[in-house]
């Protein structure tokens, strides 16, 4: 586990698995494919194998021994619903969060359909778990809006989206059941451009059904410089620190 995250909306990151496969537009330039692919080939680092799938079941109890209360994201060199993951392992993990309870557990997936399945069946009381936060990823309409449908009608407590990278404007989205919206624009080489208009456009729509919104950066290939101030302040809201969560 990562003691400390640079990553704005999360405390801590924890990888019980590594590695993934890109599935869709908002893969193209991975963060952390192209961090791992670094230590391809240098023996005994946790990337030797560069960003091939791998299971890591010596990390599974590393939150159970973390005992200071931390916003802690799951897998953020991977994708727990990865259809190369077994269901028990999954089990293992989503036992391993429940038990960890204080803790509060973001698990993102661009996979949304396996996690709606496990989500109504085995992990079914790890779903009504309210320190346990299920996301999906949404960089377009073409991708990200099915996957905010398919986490909708999942029986989650906690339901978020972290709509990075944003690369096209997504016009209205049904927010209905959400609970938590993060925006970003990405960042690195190659970095797609993110339009304003496009950010506000989500803003204001949280804001309209009362749900924290989350501005996480505007990216670009000088992302520190860029920052992160929306019309001249920054947006961190996270459910639970200032409004009860709105009604499922």
């Amino acid at each position: 586990m990562s003691i400390k995250s640079e990553i704005e909306w999360t405390d801590a990151t924890w990888n019980p698995v590594r590695g993934c496969d890109k599935i869709s537009a908002g893969c193209a330039h991975c963060y952390a494919q192209t961090f791992a692919e670094r230590f391809r080939g240098v023996p005994g680092h946790p990337f030797e194998q560069g960003f091939d799938l791998r299971l890591v079941p010596e990390k599974l109890q590393e939150p159970l021994r973390w005992k200071e209360s931390k916003r802690v994201f799951v897998n953020s060199m991977s994708d727990l619903f990865h259809e190369d993951i077994d269901d028990a392992y999954i089990g293992q993990v989503a036992e391993v969060m429940q038990q960890a309870n204080w803790h509060t557990f973001q698990v993102l997936t661009k996979r949304a359909d396996r996690m709606q399945r496990l989500l109504r069946s085995q992990l079914c009381s790890a779903a009504l778990k309210t320190h346990i936060w299920w996301g999906v990823s949404v960089e377009n309409r073409k991708h990200g809006l099915p996957r905010i449908d398919a986490l909708r009608h999942s029986p989650a407590r906690v339901r978020f989206l972290s709509i990075e990278p944003l690369i096209e404007d997504l016009g209205k989205i049904n927010l209905n059941g959400i609970h938590w919206v993060i925006v970003g624009g990405e960042s690195g080489p190659g970095a797609r451009p993110m339009a304003p208009e496009w950010v506000r456009n989500i803003r204001d729509q949280c804001e309209n059904a009362g749900i924290p919104f989350f501005f996480k950066q505007w990216g670009g290939t000088r992302k520190k410089k860029a920052g992160r101030i929306l019309d001249g302040r920054t947006y961190d809201q996270v459910p639970g620190d200032e409004e009860p969560l709105p009604a499922t």
